[in-house]
């Protein structure tokens, strides 16, 4: 069964060296069929001074934060329309791309888009997966939403799943697909 080795600086937080060898371990399974208990990850650590590269000292680099909290951290402020902590959590070029590929750069073009088509709308967190993306990190997140249409009529229960691409800890992109049009169709 394999067995993976890495080397870290010493300075990284027990949280941040567990995200890595648990990160390390779904990779070993995305392409090896090994249960559980088959994958052993090692940690090593060297102090910085026993640490060169390029003739020069280095330090630990920074952590990212945990892709699944920036992502459940950016719809909750959507959601309670802290659109200034939202956009916090964006990188320069943040797109969203909605049904129909309507795409968004701002929040302000999203709101008078929704605004026709929806009172207010929220979302139920079923599921989060990450992984990683040849251009940074992908999270998708499932569930269904709520809300009230136009008229105020309550609606629950109808499917959605975003996804987001983010690189160096931001978000840089979010698809978003729904059954919100055919709901209302149909309603």
């Amino acid at each position: 069964m394999p067995i993976v080795e890495i080397t870290l600086i010493e300075g990284y937080d027990d949280d941040t060296k567990r995200r890595l060898t648990k990160a390390l371990h779904q990779a070993v399974q995305s392409v090896i069929a090994a249960p559980d208990e088959g994958v052993t990850i090692v940690a090593r650590e060297v102090p910085p001074a026993n640490y060169r590269r390029g003739a020069t000292d280095r330090i630990p680099g920074p952590p990212l934060p945990d892709a699944v909290d920036v992502v459940r951290q950016f719809l909750e402020r959507m959601q309670a329309r802290d659109l200034e902590g939202a956009k916090a959590l964006t990188a320069d070029g943040f797109e969203m791309v909605f049904p129909s590929g309507r795409r968004f750069t701002t929040f302000q073009q999203l709101i008078d888009w929704a605004g026709p088509r929806y009172r207010w709308v929220k979302k139920r967190f079923e599921r989060f997966d990450a992984a990683p993306a040849e251009d940074g990190m992908a999270v998708t997140c499932f569930g269904t939403l709520y809300g009230e249409w136009p008229d105020g009529t309550a609606f629950e229960g109808i499917r959605y799943a975003d996804w987001f691409l983010l690189k160096g800890g931001k978000i840089l992109r979010q698809h978003v697909w729904n059954d919100l049009a055919e709901t209302a169709r149909s309603g």
